[in-house]
C-alpha cells in the first residue's frame, strides 16, 4: 500500500470522513527515518507520520507516548499530537506552519533553542526510562550483526578508546532529554518561536547529550550552543562532555546507518548509507581528538 493510500485510510478511520474528502498535500522535508505528510481534511490540516523501514528496532512508541504526557505542561512541542498508534507508530498531529532550523541559521536561535532545552532539563520531570546511551549502542551493535554486518577493525579502535570515558559519563546527573534535538528537529514559527518535536528518543540523562545533538548537521553549532545554554564560559569537564557525547552519537549513528544498508534502504532512498557509516568513524575519531584536549 502506497503512502498516501495509507494516509487516506487511517485519517479516514480516525476523524469518520470519507477518504474522497481527504487531500495530501505535500511531505515535510527534514528526516531520513519517518515520512511526514501535510494533510487537508476539509478547511483544517494535519501532518500524518509514517515511520521508516523497522524503525521499531529503534524506537519504543510507548517511550514516546510517555514522554510526550509528560511535557504537556511545558508546551515544548505545542500540544499537537492529536493521535499515536503504539502499534504501527502512525501519529497524526495538528499541522503548524514552519520551517525546520536546519535549513535557517541555526545560530540566530541559539538563545530561543537553549531556554527550550533549559526549561525541559529544570523541569524537575523524570521519565521512568533512562535513554541508556551505552546500553542502546550494544544493542545497536547486535542488530548490525544479525544482519550479517560485521564490524571493521577501526569502529573497535574508536569504540574502545572512547570507552574508556564510559564511567565518567555514566556519573554525570541525568534529567529528562530530547536525546535528539538536533535542528531539524527544531521548527521556527513565523512569529521566530521555537517548537521542539519528534520526541521518540526521551528518556533521562546528561543534559549535555542534547546540546551535543545541536551539532548534528554541523559540530559548530553545539559548541556555539553550550556558552549560551550555560550563560558562561564552558569549565575544561564541561567541554570535554559534549566532545565525547558527540563522539558516541557518531559510534550511535554509524551503527543505524549501517543497518540501513543492510536493510536495503540505500537502495529505496538512494542514500549510500555505507559511505555515510564510514564518515561517522572518520568524525568520532576527529571529535575524541579533540575531546583529550580538555582532560
Amino acid at each position: 500500500m502506497s503512502h498516501e493510500a495509507i494516509t487516506k485510510s487511517r485519517m479516514a478511520k480516525h476523524f469518520k470522513v470519507s477518504e474522497q474528502d481527504i487531500e495530501v498535500i505535500d511531505r515535510l522535508k527534514g528526516g531520513m527515518s519517518n515520512s511526514n505528510y501535510v494533510v487537508k481534511i476539509y478547511q483544517n490540516f494535519f501532518t500524518f507520520r509514517i515511520p521508516g523501514k523497522n524503525a521499531f528496532a529503534f524506537v519504543d512508541r510507548h517511550i514516546e507516548k510517555a514522554t510526550l504526557d509528560l511535557i504537556k505542561d511545558l508546551h515544548l512541542d505545542g500540544n499537537l499530537l492529536i493521535d499515536l498508534e503504539l502499534e504501527t507508530g502512525y501519529k497524526i498531529s495538528r499541522y503548524v506552519e514552519g520551517t525546520p532550523l536546519m535549513v535557517l541559521d541555526p545560530a540566530r536561535y541559539y538563545d530561543r533553542a537553549s531556554q527550550m532545552l533549559k526549561r525541559l532539563h529544570t523541569s524537575g520531570i523524570l521519565a521512568n526510562n533512562d535513554y541508556a546511551p551505552f546500553e542502546r549502542l550494544k544493542k545497536n551493535e547486535l542488530l548490525v550483526e544479525t544482519e550479517g554486518i560485521h564490524h571493521q577493525p577501526n569502529y573497535y579502535d574508536i569504540l574502545n578508546r572512547f570507552l574508556t570515558f564510559k564511567l565518567f559519563l555514566e556519573s554525570q546527573i541525568k534529567v529528562l532529554c530530547h536525546n535528539d534535538s538536533q535542528p531539524s528537529n527544531f521548527i521556527v514559527r513565523p512569529d521566530e518561536s521555537l517548537l521542539l518535536v519528534d520526541w521518540e528518543f526521551g528518556g533521562n540523562n546528561d543534559p549535555l547529550y542534547d546540546i551535543a545533538c545541536f551539532g548534528n548537521n554541523d559540530f559548530k553549532y553545539a559548541t556555539g550552543l553550550l556558552p549560551v545554554y550555560l550563560g558562561r564560559d564552558p569549565k575544561q569537564e564541561e567541554w570535554l562532555r559534549l566532545y565525547l557525547w558527540r563522539t558516541f552519537q557518531c559510534l550511535q549513528w554509524h551503527n543505524v546507518a549501517l543497518y540501513k544498508e543492510a536493510i536495503g534502504l540505500s537502495q529505496e532512498l538512494h542514500l549510500d548509507f555505507k559511505a555515510i557509516a564510514e564518515a561517522y568513524i572518520t568524525k568520532a575519531n576527529a571529535l575524541f581528538e579533540t575531546a583529550l584536549s580538555f582532560q
